[in-house]
Parts: C-alpha cells; structure tokens; sequence
C-alpha cells in the first residue's frame, strides 16, 4: 500500500489565551482563527492538498460562507459545538448545524483539546469515525500512553488516534511542529509510514495568525514561537517534503480505507 498523510487542523474559537488568564473578546478570538484559516486554505490550495477541517459549529455559524467553499475541495468534520464547554446533546447539535451549512453528511467528529469523550455517544450521534484520541503524554493535560496506538473499532465507529511513533510515542503534532527541528518531525514521519502506512498532524488555524504580542494574548513561548508566516512557512516546507513520499488524504477516504481492507481490533 501507498505511504498516505492526513493533514487535520481543529477550527474553532481562539480561547487558548482563556487557560493563562487573558480576556479575549469572541469576536476578536474568531476574528484570528479566520485569519490563520484562510492563510492555510490558500497554501493547500496552491499545492492541490485536500484536509480533514475539524470544525465547531459556533465558528461554523459566524462564517457559513467560508466553511460552505472549503466543503468543496476538503472535509468537513465536527470538533462540538462550542469549544469551551460540551454536553453530550452538543454532539448530535454540532453534527446537524453543519450539515445545514455545507448540504454534505458529517462523517468524524474531534472532541475538543483530545478530552475523553463518551463512545456511546459518539455511535449514538451518528459518526463513523472519532479522532479524539492522542496516545502519548502531555503533562497538564492527558496521559494515554497506554491507550491504542493504530485505529481499531470502539461501538462500531473506527477510533483512529492522532500520529505518534511506536516504542517511545513521540507525537507529530502542532506543538512538536514549533518546538522541535524540521529533521525529527520527518525522521518520526518515517519511522510512523513503515509501521503504520498513514501518518496524521493536526493544528489549529490560530497557529498560523499572529499570536505573539505577549500582552493581548499571555501565551507562554512554547505556544506562541513560530507564529504566522514562520509557522506557515513551516508547514510549507512539510508539505514540499512529504509530497514527494506520500499521497494525502483526508480522514473520510482513510476510514474507507480501513473499513474496507483491515480487520481492526475492537468491535
């Protein structure tokens, strides 16, 4: 089989600022999620690069227009409603507010910041696939180090965590993308391809707006580095890198591709 990359990016409210006590108006946090958003839809469009967009159907319904056009090329998926707060109904909510706005069926759904969210729930609401798991440790937020690595079937919906490598489980995800060098991103991408055959990153659009004036957002250095353009920049040369080894997908025609070929583990 064919190496496969799933570029995914969470699209929600900017309320990062929110965990290190900074204010931040809704409108100005949706207003730097747009911004990164459209600079990322521009790049992929420029190398013919179909995503996964995790989207909450808040910011869904305050650019109905933007999200309508990217249904065109990408897929859209649900990360809730709201990303500050959740009910169980909110899947269901989520779910059904965006397949109002595109006129297409929502396949996946993200939980918010990779939280545990209820399996039951999930089959409950209608989705097929659930990427809400991240199978490493990240202090302060998760640990799930001995969680599944490879995709595998929970309740009859195709549970396929986000990318980490085997034996020491070092996750390609956005903030190794801004805190560790080009080259360890790409040796983890190939260790990941030879076990795994499809290697997956998120990010966040708001990644790729600038997020570094200390004083109106309060992120720690470790958030903020590689902002805007660097950050974009970045992503770029990724791209430019991985193309020439693997095909990009979106996580709709991997679940196809699992459910059609593999026998996953779970049930």
């Amino acid at each position: 089989m064919n190496k496969k990359i799933i570029l995914s990016f969470d699209v929600e409210e900017f309320d990062t600022p929110l965990e290190y006590g900074k204010e931040l108006p809704l409108s100005q946090q949706m207003r730097v999620s747009e911004e990164g958003l459209r600079a990322v839809v521009a790049l992929l469009d420029k190398y013919k690069v179909r995503a996964t967009f995790f989207t909450t159907a808040n910011f869904a319904n305050q650019y109905p227009d933007l999200i309508r056009s990217m249904a065109q090329v990408h897929e859209i998926a649900s990360h809730g409603y709201f990303h500050s707060t959740f009910e169980e109904s909110d899947l269901r909510r989520s779910k059904d507010a965006l397949e109002e706005i595109i006129q297409k069926p929502i396949l996946g759904y993200r939980m918010a910041r990779m939280m545990p969210v209820s399996e039951e729930a999930i089959a409950q609401a209608g989705y097929r696939y659930n990427s809400s798991l991240h199978p490493t440790f990240l202090p302060g937020r998760y640990n799930c180090f001995s969680r599944p690595r490879t995709p595998f079937l929970s309740k009859g919906v195709v549970q396929i965590p986000a990318s980490v490598t085997p034996l020491f489980r070092f996750p390609v995800f956005w903030l190794s993308f801004k805190n560790f060098p080009a080259q360890w991103i790409r040796l983890a991408s190939r260790w990941i391809w030879n076990t795994d055959s499809c290697v997956n990153y998120y990010f966040h659009p708001w990644e790729f707006a600038d997020i570094s004036d200390k004083s109106v957002f309060g992120l720690p250095f470790y958030v903020s580095r590689y902002g805007g353009q660097r950050m974009l920049t970045k992503l770029e040369r990724h791209i430019q890198w991985a193309r020439k080894y693997a095909e990009f997908i979106t996580f709709a025609e991997w679940h196809d591709y699992l459910r059609k070929n593999t026998k996953l583990p779970g049930g």
